[in-house]
């Protein structure tokens, strides 16, 4: 039969009212198959890409995909799961993405064939998520994403799958643009299924609650929509029966066996065939159209569940109608205006130059010295002290400490940064409302410094579950009264997100690049790091002049010959010749801070009609040196 005769097939047993039983059954897992045979005796090893083994083990697949045809698979599943180019170019494989799944519609659809015209299963073109994280959390943008899942996709529909099947997403912005792509690809007659991965509370690994995500997928060019993969039948069932007050489109159910144990080197799941057929009687009870499985699941699972199915009769609930509150309960709020959220937002706002102090947290308990440091820049009129997180990977007094204990005994604003090296992504969600509810108010995303490369303790684990930009944006979020996976929070918070730049970078494209992902993540103002050679400034300022931002400069004060060589060796910072041999003529420890103090001030002189502001830094907690340098702005500082 062909194709397209299928694709209408297809669309009259599901979307029409065309079943004679309760569900069409889906198969089990590939991958569990395809690694058990490559164990096996003789086998290839399970180090590869399973994807691949469309051209190089052909038949090995096509045996996986006639095991299940016999138990009873009504839909067969394409070995194509991580068959796009970013997934593929892990192994190798990237260039073969056209190849691959060709080949994997190819030996699904032979194995369909080979049982007859009359119980010819459908074949589904799976895909699943690209394996990287989007921006912001990761360097994927929403236009790359959807290329990629449009050249496979393109791929598979042009080898004539009568549907597609995108399934086990965590990521609904992903999985925005693969139905997009599909819909691109297929145009709007192939039937496109859209499946999320749960956590055991019915919510996805980004928050997004049941209703947050059946919603979205009510309202996406999406057919069938429904859930795989997960810990097993007990939660997505649960997930499912509270989908369905909320869509009136068909459900697919693709359960895991449970959770895999490791048994003798292999994963073992737990739910057996007949568990497994018992919950294939709920799903299709609860309205679930398709029912299949995922991970862990056998041709004798399938089985199982076929012949459960075969027993059950048409459930049609009817969707719960939701009210105007339930509607629009979950609407994102507008942010407080950057000039109502602080005092150095709304002196930006006004556009007031900004004179800021970095302080170092103290190694131990005592904060004293730096109290008394930000006293001293209150009464020379300094806007705000900024404080580092852990700077060079070191065990310091926690930043956010440092800053309330400042603003609270110094009485002057304070900038804290917040680094992605140390907590994953609940933890920094978690600093930054503890930050909020602290009364601190300015906030500087960096990514941090690994540290095996630069810290005190090279042992020590770096999470790094976002950089820079994954933190802009969930600071972002937060002032919109969601956390990162959209879920409302009740209230928002008011939060100024500032981000850090270097003109003096290696690569400066790369550097642009990132300080454009990190505007598009909400970034407001941003800060550079020390600036001596002010021509890499200008160039830097001309090139992102398109954002508007306020950028703020940072300069520091040499302190010495070594100091200066310090940065350029060792922080890859450029110093001038110029300033090199000046601190190196100086003839004593004081006249060099002196000297570090001059340039400093030639610097602050160069730079203060490009900028919004500058951050000094008090070099080894010397704050006058700080303080002398903003006199060079005079009447500025107020």
């Amino acid at each position: 039969m062909s194709a397209p005769a299928r694709v209408a097939e297809f669309r009259q047993l599901l979307m029409e009212g065309g079943l004679a039983h309760g569900a069409l059954v889906a198969d089990g897992a590939m991958g569990t198959q395809l690694a058990s045979k490559l164990n096996q005796p003789g086998g290839a090893g399970v180090q590869r890409c399973l994807d691949e083994l469309n051209l190089s083990l052909p038949a090995m697949v096509r045996d996986v995909h006639q095991e299940y045809a016999r138990a009873g698979a009504q839909i067969l599943e394409t070995n194509t799961f991580g068959a796009n180019r970013k997934r593929l170019g892990v192994f190798g494989f990237g260039e073969k993405v056209r190849a691959i799944n060709q080949a994997g519609v190819r030996i699904a659809r032979a194995a369909a064939q080979s049982l007859g015209e009359e119980e010819q299963p459908f074949v589904a073109g799976a895909v699943g998520p690209l394996g990287f994280r989007l921006e912001p959390l990761g360097l994927i943008t929403l236009e790359e994403a959807r290329a990629v899942f449009r050249e496979q996709i393109e791929a598979l529909v042009e080898s004539g799958v009568d549907l597609l099947m995108l399934e086990t997403f965590q990521d609904l912005r992903e999985l925005h643009e693969a139905i997009l792509a599909a819909r691109e690809a297929a145009g709007p007659e192939t039937i496109v299924t859209a499946h999320v991965s749960i956590e055991d509370d019915g919510t996805l690994a980004s928050g997004a609650s049941t209703r947050a995500f059946t919603e979205l997928l009510e309202e996406w060019p999406v057919d069938v929509i429904g859930v795989n993969c997960s810990s097993g039948p007990k939660a997505i069932l649960e997930t499912i029966e509270a989908m369905g007050a909320w869509t009136s489109k068909p459900l697919s159910v693709m359960p895991n066996a449970g959770l895999p144990t490791a048994v003798d080197g292999r994963n073992s799941y737990s739910c057996t065939p007949s568990y497994m057929a018992q919950y294939a009687r709920h799903f299709v009870a609860a309205g679930a159209r398709i029912v299949g499985g995922c991970c862990g699941t056998t041709p004798e699972h399938i089985r199982a569940i076929r012949e459960a199915v075969d027993e059950m009769q048409p459930a049609n609930p009817a969707p719960l109608a939701r009210s105007p509150a339930q509607a629009h309960s979950h609407r994102i709020a507008e942010p407080i205006p950057m000039a109502e959220r602080s005092g150095l937002g709304a002196k930006l706002a006004a556009g007031h130059f900004v004179t800021m102090v970095e302080i170092v947290p103290p190694r131990g308990p005592d904060a004293s010295n730096e109290i008394e440091g930000a006293i001293q820049c209150k009464r020379a009129g300094i806007d705000c002290i900024t404080v580092p997180d852990g700077p060079r990977a070191s065990a310091r007094m926690s930043a956010p400490a440092l800053c309330q204990l400042i603003q609270q005994q110094a009485g002057i604003e304070s900038v804290l940064h917040v680094c992605c090296r140390d907590r994953n992504v609940l933890g920094l969600q978690s600093a930054l409302l503890g930050a909020h509810g602290m009364g601190i108010r300015n906030l500087i995303c960096i990514t941090g410094d690994p540290p095996n490369h630069t810290g005190t303790y090279p042992d020590a684990t770096a999470v790094f579950d976002v950089d820079s930009i994954g933190l802009a944006a969930m600071a972002a979020y937060l002032n919109r009264g969601l956390d990162l996976g959209g879920h409302a929070l009740g209230s928002r918070t008011s939060l100024l997100v500032g981000v850090a730049a270097n003109p003096a970078a290696l690569d400066l494209d790369q550097e642009l690049r990132r300080f454009e992902l990190k505007v598009k993540a909400g970034a407001e103002f941003v800060v550079t790091q020390a600036i001596f050679d002010v021509r890499l400034l200008e160039e830097f300022l001309k090139r992102m002049e398109a954002y508007r931002l306020p950028v703020i400069a940072g300069i520091w004060p040499l302190t010495s010959s070594r100091n200066a060589e310090f940065l350029i060796n060792e922080l890859s910072t450029p110093v001038p010749a110029e300033f090199v041999a000046r601190m190196s003529a100086a003839e004593s420890g004081e006249a060099a801070r002196a000297e570090g103090v001059a340039i400093a001030r030639e610097i602050v002189q160069k730079v203060r009609e490009m900028v919004a502001g500058v951050q000094l830094s008090a070099p080894f907690g010397r704050f006058q040196m700080a303080i002398d340098v903003a006199e060079a702005l005079g009447t500025r500082v107020r």
